[in-house]
């Protein structure tokens, strides 16, 4: 149970037996890769406590502020496990982040239920389809009193005489929480939640999309890769985002003139799913070498590899490795190294080419990579 910060600094004093159990300065290098919260933090909010002298790990309460004046109470952790997949500068605080959620407007259907007077009176109970499904009282299909159609079954049992999948197939597949809306969906167009049967996670799809044997992404994907090329292998993948960095930009334009290689490249196959692909994008590929190139800072608002997204680095470097390649991470910012090979910097330099190409000599040896010098 995590403690008020003078209850855990006045432990801390004691256990150790000490004034000052920690030093100011002793935690710097753990806590200046997050420069937001080096910013929320105030050591007058936490009896002149400074943020340098709390171990991130610590089990204690601390008051931060943001820049729009929100004082809030959190965990070091908490903290450092914000930056998620939001990519708003909100998502620091907590109050902030829920001011930024938009606000679901109610629908039509449900405002005029909120205005009808109670004493107004319910539409007739229909009776059910001919296969027992409840009748939709919105998708009357003849007029009180006409000639129905010959086949009085609802939409999705009519479709799925023609579908290569039934009901209860269907049912074995969708979310646990709409099994019992599906059970009695009598229409092919709502969306439901899907769980892929190769535990690839769920996802939405449309009953008329599961009838055209749609697939979770990931296996749709995975069955495109396949057939394309194979693991560890080096492609120019369509769906691998644009360089959006110029310093990114720039260490390209830099290596591509120190090494006679092809740098269009851009995705890897990899043995394992990464999220809904089964390749990653690093930010260079060297597919001569078989060594992937990372350009790491935290971003304008402090998001970009620290916290949750950091775990993710480290998992793509896993999945890069289980495949047979490197990966080399430049490291600016504060952030501090996560791979043998990585390198911290403070920007693109000459100075910063050289200890790539040396690093690189370390991965794959002098005589490979001397050969590929332009």
């Amino acid at each position: 149970m995590p403690e008020r910060v003078e209850q855990w600094w006045s432990r801390r004093q004691w256990s150790k037996g000490t004034t000052v159990p920690y030093e100011i300065g002793r935690f710097r290098a753990d806590w200046e890769r997050y420069p937001v919260l080096v910013r929320q933090y105030h050591p007058d909010l936490n009896h002149g406590i400074t943020l340098t002298q709390v171990p991130p790990a610590a089990d204690v309460y601390l008051v931060w502020q943001c820049d729009s004046g929100h004082r809030f109470v959190a965990t070091p952790d908490e903290q450092r496990q914000r930056p998620g997949t939001s990519r708003r500068r909100s998502t620091w605080c907590p109050d902030c982040a829920a001011l930024a959620v938009r606000r679901r407007a109610p629908t039509p259907t449900a405002a005029w239920k909120s205005a009808a007077p109670e004493s107004a009176a319910s539409p007739p109970e229909l009776a059910p389809y001919a296969c027992g499904h409840p009748r939709d009282p919105d998708r009357i299909e003849a007029a009180p009193g006409g000639a129905g159609p010959a086949d009085d079954r609802c939409s999705l049992c009519l479709r799925l005489d023609s579908a290569p999948v039934t009901r209860d197939e269907l049912l074995s597949i969708v979310a646990p929480r709409m099994r019992g809306q599906l059970a009695d969906e009598t229409r092919v167009g709502r969306r439901y939640t899907w769980l892929c049967p190769k535990g690839h996670g769920s996802y939405e799809a449309t009953i008329e999309r599961m009838l055209g044997g749609s697939r979770c992404r990931t296996c749709l994907h995975a069955r495109a890769a396949a057939d394309r090329v194979e693991v560890g292998e080096a492609f120019s993948s369509p769906w691998a985002p644009a360089t959006a960095s110029a310093a990114e930009a720039d260490l390209r334009q830099r290596l591509s003139t120190r090494l006679a290689v092809d740098l269009a490249q851009n995705a890897v196959r990899v043995p394992r799913p990464f999220f809904s692909h089964v390749e990653v994008w690093p930010d260079i590929v060297i597919a001569e070498l078989r060594v992937a190139i990372e350009y790491d800072t935290t971003g304008r608002d402090g998001l970009e590899h620290v916290g949750r997204r950091e775990q993710t680095d480290r998992r793509k470097d896993r999945l890069l490795r289980s495949a047979g390649w490197e990966v080399i991470r430049v490291r600016c910012g504060k952030l501090q190294p996560i791979g043998p090979h990585d390198i911290q910097a403070s920007g693109v330099s000459a100075t910063l080419i050289e200890r790539v190409l040396d690093e690189l000599r370390e991965v794959r040896g002098d005589l490979i990579v001397n050969s590929y010098l332009a």
